[in-house]
């Protein structure tokens, strides 16, 4: 029979290990198997309470970073704010500086750097410390170097509070502060990590928060052009572009370009009959294309009028647009490129593609 559910308020909203909870006196092994907790991982455990997002994984992996060690690539931009950049089932990548080592731990997936200055040098300042509930927490302002220490905010700590907006437990520490690549960095490292066309997408949605600046991702391209990766981030950084709208509108433009397509603009203004200026997903301007994807959202009746009413509106200023959903996009990719190619030559495209 399970145990009745037993929550202290030391460890109300918290993430926790469980043999320091046991060593305390504030739970028994038998009493962790209760609804009360979510166990993470071997040792881990969390309020049942708290969301199941990917937030919650980085509190439980950072319990057990090295001091040399941060939350980086899509897990760093996903901490930032972007949230489709991980979810509660994905890996938690983490960055080390040689020759420090992290021990194995399932969910966890670790690379090192030999880059320097790879860590903040204020790690004395910087120390993680075990309090009354033996959470890891970080502690100290943020860095000026290369990490820095990202310590309150609404996008580090979105996903792990009270759900409820009751005040949180003040007895121990928790682990509100993660220890997380800066933002630039953290596009860097997606775009060496990731897969290319997913990695696209989660720099689109940095660059449209304003996370990081085109110029500071060039910049950094150039300075590391010849480092393993060097040349991968560069393409990624090439590619993105803040206007998308959406994941799914960023996937779809970068596989067209490598397709062949020439590059199309993101929310090209056009000026309709009526006066409104409307901005179409993606357009090829010099031959009047366009490309609208459509959502799950675009299946509600109302929003169905209004595209209905824009393609129009579209059409009368002399373009010719495609809509894209998303299961042609994931399962009917080579039919969908063949149409959006036709209608481009259809236009006058011949089939070579102008890098912009």
């Amino acid at each position: 029979m399970p145990p009745a559910p037993h929550r202290p308020p030391a460890l109300a909203w918290q993430v926790f290990r469980g043999s320091d909870a046991v060593r305390r006196g504030l739970l028994t092994r038998h009493q962790l198997r209760s609804p009360a907790w979510l166990r993470l991982g071997r040792d881990v455990y969390a309020d049942a309470r708290l969301p199941r997002d990917h937030g919650l994984t980085c509190r439980a992996t950072a319990l057990f970073l090295p001091a040399s060690a941060v939350i980086a690539g899509p897990s760093a931009a996903y901490l930032h704010g972007v949230r489709h950049a991980a979810t509660f089932d994905t890996d938690v990548h983490v960055l080390t500086r040689r020759p420090a080592r992290m021990e194995p731990r399932k969910g966890v997936r670790v690379h090192t750097t030999d880059l320097v200055p790879a860590l903040s040098p204020t790690e004395s300042a910087d120390r993680r410390e075990r309090a009354t509930t033996g959470l890891t927490v970080t502690a100290g302002a943020a860095s000026a170097d290369r990490w820095e220490r990202v310590t309150s905010g609404p996008a580090v700590t979105a996903g792990t509070g009270p759900a409820d907006g009751r005040e949180e437990s003040m007895v121990g520490a928790r682990v509100d502060a993660v220890p997380t690549s800066e933002p630039a960095w953290a596009a860097w490292e997606t775009a060496v990590w990731v897969d290319l066309v997913d990695a696209v997408g989660i720099v689109d949605t940095m660059l449209a928060l304003g996370l990081a600046t085109r110029a500071t991702l060039v910049g950094l391209a150039r300075q590391h052009l010849y480092r393993p990766g060097g040349r991968r981030a560069s393409r990624v950084f090439d590619l993105a572009d803040p206007g998308a709208q959406s994941p799914p509108e960023s996937h779809l433009r970068v596989r067209l370009v490598l397709a062949g397509l020439p590059r199309p603009v993101t929310q090209h203004p056009v000026r309709v009959s009526s006066g409104l200026v409307l901005h179409p997903d993606l357009a090829w301007p010099e031959f009047k294309v366009a490309v609208e994807y459509d959502g799950r959202w675009h299946a509600d009746p109302e929003q169905l009028h209004r595209d209905r009413r824009r393609l129009n509106q579209l059409v009368g200023a002399g373009w010719l647009v495609l809509h894209v959903t998303g299961r042609r996009l994931r399962q009917d990719f080579a039919a969908l490129l063949r149409e959006i190619r036709a209608a481009l030559a259809s236009r006058g495209w011949r089939g070579v593609a102008r890098r912009r």
